[in-house]
């Protein structure tokens, strides 16, 4: 049972959530913040109970997309799929922040044929939806799912320039520098969703390094009518950030099924190194 609801997730893109027992997709560089002007940064991704820890599953990354400083658009070098993770390096030529992400979006949903209740295929779009319900097909109920999981990554001073929101999803807008942060010291992140403030998205802040403590240590977090939350970091290290929308049915839990159509889903993970004063 345990290996079917791991596997599970990994294929559906990980609608994460932010319990202990949870398996959490993540990325971890080997830097956040690098000097000169030409240098490289190794990025270990994983799914796995223990944060930044290798324990379960490689985390695809067959599209991971790199945006330069300027805009323009980079790649990963040396990957390689162990496993219990993934790696990959990327080359930082320009000074300024990196994007390295992970982005999928999709439609959800199901439809009547034939007396029974079948679900839309894996991998259907927006573009592709007329073609994937077949004729003939009733009580199409569909929703949109996107997932976005991105570290960032500064060679020389921080910019801001790679910040401007898709308008697809839950996005990260910072009001604080990610490559900025500093324990004893609070951070502010605009969050967004569809390029409008998200209020009351609920965000999820867990300090790496569980394996070694009993205590989670969770932060449990809600946007205000802005978007924005507020995040004390109690010591260095690293953090996983995770805001997540959706996933369920119209009715609650317990209620009859079918329970309507399908949710809206929206994901949103980064890894963020606080470091010390």
């Amino acid at each position: 049972m345990k290996t079917r609801h791991v596997i599970a997730g990994a294929l559906a893109a990980l609608m994460l959530a932010g319990t202990a027992q949870a398996h959490r997709q993540w990325m971890m560089p080997s830097a956040t913040t690098l000097s000169g002007t030409d240098s490289w940064v190794t990025v270990d991704a994983a799914i796995s109970n223990d944060l930044f820890y290798f324990e379960h599953f490689p985390m695809p990354t067959d599209n991971i997309v790199v945006t330069e400083p300027d805009g323009a658009t980079g790649r990963i070098e040396n990957a390689a799929k162990g496993r219990y993770r993934s790696t990959f390096d990327v080359h930082l030529t320009k000074p300024g922040t990196y994007r390295i992400a992970s982005v999928t979006s999709g439609m959800i949903g199901s439809y009547m044929l034939n007396g029974k209740r079948e679900r839309l295929p894996r991998g259907t779009t927006k573009s592709t939806l007329a073609t994937a319900i077949p004729a003939g097909a009733t009580d199409v109920q569909t929703a949109e799912m996107a997932n976005r999981n991105e570290i960032f990554v500064t060679l020389g001073a921080p910019t801001t320039t790679l910040f401007k929101p898709t308008g697809e999803g839950i996005e990260m807008v910072p009001v604080t520098h990610p490559n900025d942060l500093v324990s004893g010291e609070a951070a502010t992140f605009q969050f967004l969703l569809d390029g409008k403030p998200a209020s009351g998205l609920k965000v999820t802040v867990i300090p790496g390094g569980i394996r070694y403590r009993d205590a989670l240590g969770q932060m449990d977090l809600v946007a205000d009518k802005n978007g924005k939350v507020a995040v004390n970091w109690p010591q260095p290290g690293l953090y996983w950030l995770n805001a997540t929308l959706g996933g369920g049915r119209e009715g609650g839990e317990g209620a009859p099924q079918p329970a309507g159509p399908p949710q809206r889903r929206a994901s949103y993970i980064t890894t963020l190194e606080v470091l010390a004063p």
